[in-house]
């Protein structure tokens, strides 16, 4: 059984998270430049089986498309054109941001480190991956 990779992609950066080779524990991976995302995943591909890749769909309180869908959709075409091996699932990132945020506040982070915004990516990416993860688990049951 391959791994699950999370990514919650932005315009300027990417942050990635994935399981453990059981599924069991998501885990912040990296924050990396949106230009460099393909790479990266292509030189931790190789090191890691991963089954699945998770993308945000990102959407507003009214159930459509947000704004950064327009720069999201055709990433995920490449992401699948790139991997055709890897089934690439789309998943509801609302709030994740400020759950994140919440997340190192209420976890005794740093003002400082709060600030650095790879760190919100990394765990916004972690948290669409613990809820997808959970999806899939009450789905099979």
């Amino acid at each position: 059984m391959g791994r699950i990779l999370a990514i919650d992609y932005g315009s300027k950066r990417v942050g990635l998270a994935v399981t453990d080779p059981l599924r069991i524990i998501a885990s912040s991976l990296e924050a990396v430049h949106s230009k460099d995302v393909i790479d990266f995943l292509k030189a931790y591909l190789n090191k890691e089986k991963i089954d699945i890749i998770v993308v945000d769909k990102p959407k507003t309180l009214m159930n459509v498309k947000s704004d950064s869908a327009r720069f999201i959709d055709p990433f995920v075409v490449h992401l699948q054109r790139t991997f055709p091996d890897v089934k690439v699932e789309r998943y509801d990132e609302r709030f994740t941001s400020s759950i994140a945020q919440q997340t190192m506040l209420l976890g005794g982070m740093k003002k400082k480190d709060r600030k650095v915004k790879s760190n919100v990516d990394k765990i916004s990416a972690t948290i669409i991956l613990q809820d997808y993860m959970e999806f899939i688990k009450y789905k099979s049951e």
